[in-house]
């Protein structure tokens, strides 16, 4: 489906149903004509304040590249045109996504006290995106985007100095474009095929109906968005996301291959001999996104071009809805990192099926170059290792190489949460250690992740101590207080891990990269001080800290609000907290506030997990893409942000079993918190949430009466409408159709009395919540007599994207607030408008 301004519903179609005040015995319904609106002054300030900068650190640790991102890109960049299909979206005229996180200025800078030093030679209208350091260090790639093409772009190190390689056009429809070869002398990229021809024309007189039919076979889906769907949608998507596989040097002609088709990834060796290529190919399926389609996968040797075949997957379209379900056979093949050419990959046990009593779940198996005989087996994992269905090379997360005898394998079951980090020898099958067990929910006790670090190929490798008998960790540091994240070491045979440096009040400091000198780089903020990175010491962690970035506050001249944890229970006596924000200069004297609720409702397996706190009081205020409930304290509102909602269900019983309880018990814990600080007005609080938040906005409101008014953005509300599970409910609608009623707000249309709004993006991309879920509630409510306002915005997906979309989301939010919570006594009902 081609996606331009024509083709798009105008903002014009606002609908309104507006129960009648006591005056009129009628309802009034609306279609309101308007044009992109702006929120008040100061919610436009914090909107329009620019992004912190992002760094990227070299491999060899000694220098920065200090990124700008883009700020909110204009309606007009978003209505270029883009093809929706096969489950991505993708600009036609640049051979790029249609959407993309750019920077718009780049800046150099060594790991030491100093100024930032300009990069000379960038493109004047700077776009960069796939930032790419050579594992020399010595350059920095990037890809510039253009209306017309994705061109590659790079920057040597020691001169400051940009430079566009090569003339080929680049292609990213299927993911990123480039890979540095280990010498770091060029790269392996997918560009446009040079003769591909003109586009596939589509006919506007149809040849006849299009038609889909199943013969037999058991194939649930989720609804996933953007499937294809006719033999042109087929022709299109073919001929945009076909390349040709070029090595691209820094200094020299390029070098084409002779493999040609729809590559997902191409990876490299780290001897740099060869290639590991992913190719997708007919026949597609219109129900599951393309990284579903038929897959093969490939080893091309780079100096010849010839290619030997791994493997030749069907399309995987008959999965179990199940997520501790995998598909069958060799999956996920990627490189041994720490070794010049061993492939491996995994294979399912069992068929792939979830079988949580099994002793193995996953194998998984290596083969060295010349990649002939048979695979050894050198991992039986006793929980899944993640799939991954992500349309990008470097094969199973949750594997990370150290040495002849050293590599870490994550591995976990969805159905109890449980989760392992084991240790084993990639030499000596069997040999293996657990270094951690327990719950994937559990915070507190969690060890965090392995770090890993860029080898002289370029492919990430474990980080070991000096006597290579522990591996690092990095940890985000929960904790009853908040998170403190930590660095630490863990000992290769079990046991607990020593901690080298980690976060101390008033600040949040993250670490970031261990670097040369025993010397950890840090990103530092605290609620008053925005962030900026620092150097610490590892082997004295006392010694304070040196400044190395000194970005200003993107807020400053802002009065900003203020904030703290609540900490409180469920009346069942479950622990858990929320954020309450406060309107700069607010005193008690002045009375409890007007309120805005906001949550995101999460299932747990246990009441401990649930009751964990999760993130910190340390943190610079960030406001992101817009949808953050904090905008409105600057007009005046108390908020309550994050606000728990677990719903847990623990041994054989599943959460969503009492959900709708749960969730008024959470909900009315959270505002009695609130009140209990004397800061959050009883009758006059409002809730809100987005996505499955707006499910809890809508189900809220059909359940309670504690609210006086709810926004509800880009949520699905008729779970009828995703028959194969939701979120993380697995049973299908036919397993448990009582489940699917009763959490459905649509069930209770008739019950809403309080003033919704519904806002949804018309282009919405999220699996599951399609705009005809909007459409359909909005059409129930106002046939009962609700007072409702939908709002749809053009062209944007499920996280809203165009400034004018985010100023008139945060417009329409305000007025709703300004007429539903805010007055001292309910008002008679009457439109926002």
């Amino acid at each position: 489906m081609l996606s331009t301004t024509t083709q798009s519903r105008s903002l014009s179609l606002v609908s309104i149903a507006i129960a009648a005040p006591l005056l009129f015995a009628a309802t009034t319904l609306a279609q309101t004509a308007i044009t992109y609106q702006k929120p008040p002054a100061p919610i436009e300030q914090l909107l329009d304040a620019p992004a912190t900068p992002t760094v990227s650190v070299a491999p060899n640790g000694l220098t920065l590249l200090i990124a700008q991102p883009q700020s909110f890109p204009s309606i007009a960049e978003v209505a270029r045109p883009r093809y929706r299909l096969a489950g991505i979206r993708f600009n036609p005229r640049n051979a790029g996504p249609s959407v993309t996180a750019d920077s718009i200025e780049l800046r150099l800078q060594t790991i030491a006290p100093g100024s930032p030093k300009a990069i000379t030679g960038l493109p004047p209208a700077l776009r960069a995106s796939d930032i790419l350091w050579s594992p020399d260090s010595k350059h920095i790639a990037f890809v510039q985007r253009s209306e017309a093409a994705l061109d590659l772009w790079v920057i040597d190190i020691a001169t400051a100095h940009a430079h566009r390689v090569g003339l080929l056009k680049l292609n990213s429809v299927l993911g990123r474009p480039c890979a540095w070869l280990p010498n770091s002398a060029g790269l392996l990229c997918k560009t446009v095929p040079a003769t591909r021809g003109p586009a596939p024309k589509i006919s506007e007189v149809p040849t006849g109906p299009h038609v889909s039919e199943n013969l037999g076979k058991v194939t649930p889906a989720p609804t996933y968005e953007d499937m294809l769907s006719t033999p042109d949608d087929e022709n299109i998507f073919e001929y945009y996301a076909t390349s040709q596989l070029v090595e691209i040097p820094l200094t020299g002609p390029a070098h084409p291959l002779p493999l040609k088709g729809l590559i997902g990834a191409a990876m490299p060796s780290p001897d740099g001999h060869y290639a590991l290529v992913e190719l997708y190919h007919r026949p597609f399926s219109y129900t599951v996104p393309y990284q579903r389609f038929p897959l093969k996968t490939e080893v091309v040797t780079l100096k010849t071009g010839t290619a030997k075949v791994l493997l030749d997957r069907p399309v995987v379209d008959n999965l179990p809805i199940s997520r501790d379900a995998v598909e069958p056979g060799p999956r996920d093949y990627q490189w041994r990192s720490d070794v010049p050419s061993t492939l491996v990959w995994v294979e399912a046990a069992n068929g792939g099926l979830p079988t949580p009593k099994a002793p193995v779940a996953d194998y998984v198996k290596a083969l060295p170059a010349p990649f002939t005989g048979e695979p050894t087996t050198i991992l039986e994992a006793p929980l899944r290792l993640a799939r991954a269905f992500n349309g990008a090379s470097g094969g199973a997360r949750g594997l990370e190489w150290g040495n002849a005898h050293l590599a870490i394998a994550t591995v976990s079951r969805f159905s109890d949460r449980k989760s392992m980090i084991l240790a084993f020898d990639p030499s000596t099958p069997g040999k293996v250690t657990t270094i951690y067990e327990g719950s994937s929910q559990d915070r507190y006790h969690s060890p965090g992740r392995p770090l890993t670090v860029m080898n002289t190929a370029g492919h990430p490798v474990l980080k070991l101590s000096s006597d290579a008998q522990s591996i690092y960790f990095l940890s985000d540091g929960a904790s009853r207080t908040g998170d403190k994240p930590f660095i630490a070491t863990m000992p290769l045979t079990g046991g607990k891990e020593t901690i080298l440096y980690r976060s101390t009040d008033p600040y949040y400091i993250q670490p970031v990269a261990v670097l040369p000198g025993e010397k950890l780089l840090v990103r530092r903020e605290s609620q008053t001080e925005s962030p900026n990175y620092f150097t610490a010491s590892l082997s004295d962690p006392a010694t304070a800290l040196t400044q190395i970035t000194t970005f200003p506050s993107p807020y400053a001249g802002i009065n900003m609000p203020t904030h703290e944890v609540l900490h409180y229970k469920r009346a069942d006596g479950l622990d858990l907290t929320a954020t309450l924000w406060l309107p700069y200069g607010y005193t008690k004297s002045q009375g409890p506030l007007p309120t805005l609720m906001e949550a995101y409702p999460a299932e747990f397996k246990t009441r401990a997990a649930a009751s964990q706190v999760a993130g910190s009081p340390n943190r610079f205020p960030t406001f992101g893409w817009g949808g953050s409930p904090v905008y409105f304290t600057q007009i005046g509102y108390a908020v309550l942000e994050n606000a728990a909602i677990p719903i847990i269900g623990e041994g054989d019983k599943q959460p969503n079993d009492t959900y709708v309880q749960q969730l008024v018990d959470g909900a009315k814990a959270a505002v009695d918190a609130g009140v209990a600080t004397g800061t959050v007005d009883r009758n006059r609080v409002g809730v809100m949430g987005h996505s499955y938040g707006a499910f809890m906005t809508a189900n809220l409101l059909a359940h309670t009466d504690i609210f006086r008014a709810g926004i509800a953005r880009s949520g699905a509300y008729n779970r009828t409408l995703t028959p194969y599970g939701f979120q993380n409910e697995e049973r299908t609608y036919w397993q448990d159709p009582k489940v699917y009623f009763d959490m459905s707000p649509f069930s209770y249309a008739d019950k809403i009395k309080t003033p919704i709004l519904l806002i949804h993006g018309e282009a919405d991309d999220n699996t599951g919540t399609f705009p005809i879920q909007s459409e359909r509630f909005y059409a129930a409510l106002k046939g009962q007599g609700a007072t409702v306002r939908l709002v749809f915005l053009p062209l944007e997906p499920h996280h809203y994207g165009a400034h004018e979309s985010l100023q008139h989301m945060l417009w329409e939010m305000s007025r709703w607030l300004d007429t539903y919570v805010k007055p001292e006594t309910s008002p008679a009902t009457k439109s926002a408008e």
